[in-house]
């Protein structure tokens, strides 16, 4: 297991539509396990290949710490409400944005060994599922941010008011 560099906002990589994955491997497992490394280091709650330089349709969550989710080939394939709220990303840091996203999603992938399966969330994990796909298109949030980005402990200095 190995942190992974986490590509930031300017980078090719981050823009570029990732490839479907047509078999896991010892090297993409290794892949998975890097990311999830990477992530709890830079206190992530998800994580997207194209983040760590790798084309690849696989994302990494964890919004509880104790609920780890690989998403190999994701797809959402059914959402509803809407929440607003703030958003950040370790491929932009230090900043943060306002976005509205579906507070309800259902989305289908593959596990680590290549088994469908459902996931279901509402509220942050709902929000991750939503964001960490997006990465797999090459999109980030802040095409998404209400009112631009605004500097991360700015927030925080507003919320403790």
């Amino acid at each position: 297991m190995a942190l992974r560099n986490i590509r930031i906002i300017g980078d090719e990589c981050l823009t570029k539509t990732c490839k479907e994955v047509k078999e896991m491997t010892p090297r993409l497992k290794e892949l998975v396990e890097d990311m999830f490394d990477t992530m709890y280091e830079a206190d992530g709650v998800g994580l997207a290949a194209p983040q760590v330089g790798i084309l690849k349709r696989i994302v990494v969550i964890d919004t509880t710490g104790e609920d780890p989710y690989v998403l190999i080939n994701p797809r959402i394939v059914e959402t509803s409400g809407e929440q607003t709220g703030q958003e950040g990303c370790l491929s932009v840091p230090g900043k943060c944005g306002i976005v509205t996203r579906p507070d309800y999603v259902k989305a289908i992938a593959y596990d680590i060994d290549m088994k469908p399966y459902t996931l279901e969330g509402t509220e942050l994990l709902a929000r991750a599922i939503c964001h960490e796909l997006e990465h797999l298109d090459g999109k980030l949030y802040v095409e998404k941010a209400e009112g631009g980005l605004m500097d991360a402990g700015t927030v925080q200095e507003q919320e403790e008011e």
